[in-house]
C-alpha cells in the first residue's frame, strides 16, 4: 500500500457535494500489453491524450447518517442505469477505499456520458476512470489540503486502479506511464508528462475510424490475463521498452518517417500478440485491413506522412501533422468512411487532459 496517498486528515462534509470533470481518451504509441495486480504494467507505454473523444462525469457526494462498509452509489450512463457497469465499479472502489475511506460516509451519485461509443476501442474505460478518479479527488481536496501536484498525482493514480491506461488520459500532450530508464520521473504507480518534444506534436491530428462500434469480443482485461502464459511475452515487453527508448528522441526532432515506423509496429506487435494468445484471438475486421493498406498506399502516392495506429479493438487511428489537415479529411472523406460504420469517424488532436466543466 503506497502510504503517500492516503487521505490525511479527511474528515467527511456534512453538506452534499456536487462535482463534474471531463477526461479525454488517450492512444498510445508505444502499447502496454500484459500486467501485474494492482494494474502494474509490465512495460512502459507512452500515449498521446486526445481532446475531443471524452467522458464527462458528475458525482453528487450526500452524507449518509451512517456510514457503510463499503462505497455506496448509484450509476447512470447516457441517461440510463447500467448494472453491467456495477461489477468493475465495485472492484474499483474496493481498490481505493484504503487511500480514500472518506468515501463510506457517502452517497455517491454518478452521471456519465461520452462523445464517443462505449467499449469500440476506443479506450472509454481509460476517459470514464479518469473523469471518476478526478471528481473524488475534488472531493478530497474539499476536505483536507492537497497541492496541485499531489492532486493531479493522485487523481492518474486511483484512476489506475480502475483502468490501467486511464491514468494516461491526465495531462497532455504525451504522457509515459511505467517505470523506465529513458524517463527519470516515470513511475509504475501513475502517469507523467513528457515535455520535450517538437512543437509539431502537440498539435497532432488523430481522425479515429468507427470501423466496428459495437462491444468488443474480448475484453481488454480478458486479453491482458492471456499475456501471463504467452510464449512471446517477455520478448514483447522488452520490445515495447526498447520501442520506447528509440521514439524518445524522434519527437524531440520531428522525425516523421521514424516516428511512422515505430507507431505502426507497435500497432502491429500489439494485435499480433492477441493472435498468438491460448487460446486466440482476432480483434481486426476486414475493414480494418482495407483501411491500412489505402493509408499505405496514399502515403507513397503523396509523400504525406499518415500513418495508423490501434487500440485494442478493430477502429484505426489515422495520425498525421495539423499542417496536412485539409488533405487528410479529404482522403478520409473520398476513400476511407465507406469502410466505417454508418460512415461514422471522430475528428480529434492532441489535448492537454482533463478538466473542470
Amino acid at each position: 500500500m503506497e502510504q503517500r496517498f492516503v487521505a490525511k486528515n479527511a474528515l467527511p462534509l456534512k453538506d452534499s457535494f456536487t462535482t463534474r470533470w471531463q477526461a479525454p481518451s488517450n492512444i498510445a504509441l508505444v502499447k502496454y500489453w500484459g500486467k501485474t495486480a494492482p494494474q502494474l504494467p509490465k512495460n512502459a507505454s507512452l500515449s498521446f491524450t486526445l481532446s475531443n473523444a471524452v467522458t464527462q462525469t458528475q458525482v453528487e457526494f450526500a452524507p449518509l447518517e451512517n456510514p457503510s462498509k463499503s462505497v455506496s452509489f448509484t450509476i447512470l450512463f447516457e441517461g440510463e442505469e447500467k448494472p453491467s457497469f456495477r461489477p468493475k465499479l465495485e472492484t474499483f472502489f474496493a481498490n481505493i477505499l484504503p487511500y480514500q475511506p472518506f468515501l463510506t460516509h457517502y452517497q455517491l451519485a454518478i452521471t456519465s456520458q461520452n462523445t464517443f461509443p462505449h467499449s469500440s476501442g476506443i479506450a472509454s474505460s481509460a476517459s470514464s476512470m479518469a473523469a471518476l478518479a478526478a471528481c473524488l479527488v475534488d472531493l478530497e481536496a474539499q476536505l483536507s489540503s492537497l497541492t496541485e501536484e499531489n492532486k493531479i498525482n493522485k487523481i492518474s493514480f486511483l484512476a489506475r486502479l480502475g483502468s490501467g491506461s486511464a491514468c494516461r488520459s491526465t495531462q497532455g500532450p504525451l504522457m509515459a506511464w511505467g517505470t523506465h530508464t529513458a524517463i527519470a520521473n516515470a513511475s509504475d504507480l501513475w502517469a507523467v508528462p513528457v515535455s520535450d518534444i517538437h512543437p509539431v506534436f502537440t498539435d497532432y491530428c488523430d481522425t479515429i475510424l468507427l470501423i466496428d462500434k459495437g462491444q468488443k469480443k474480448v475484453s481488454s482485461t480478458l486479453g491482458h490475463k492471456l499475456m501471463h502464459q504467452h510464449p512471446y511475452a517477455e520478448q514483447r515487453f522488452a520490445k515495447a521498452n526498447a520501442h520506447l527508448s528509440e521514439l524518445l528522441p524522434i519527437l524531440q526532432q520531428g522525425n516523421f518517417e521514424a516516428f511512422i515506423s515505430i507507431v505502426e509496429k507497435e500497432a502491429l506487435h500489439l494485435h499480433a500478440m492477441m493472435m498468438t494468445s491460448d487460446p486466440y484471438f482476432i480483434l481486426m475486421q476486414p475493414n480494418t485491413l482495407s483501411v491500412i493498406n489505402n493509408i499505405w498506399a496514399f502515403r507513397k502516392e503523396t509523400s504525406i506522412p499518415v500513418c495508423f495506429t490501434l487500440d485494442a479493438g478493430a477502429n484505426v487511428h489515422v495520425l498525421y501533422p495539423n499542417e496536412f489537415d485539409a488533405q487528410l479529411k479529404q482522403f478520409i472523406e473520398g476513400e476511407l468512411l465507406q469502410y466505417c460504420e454508418n460512415r461514422q469517424c471522430v475528428h480529434d488532436k492532441v489535448g492537454t487532459g482533463i478538466k473542470k466543466y
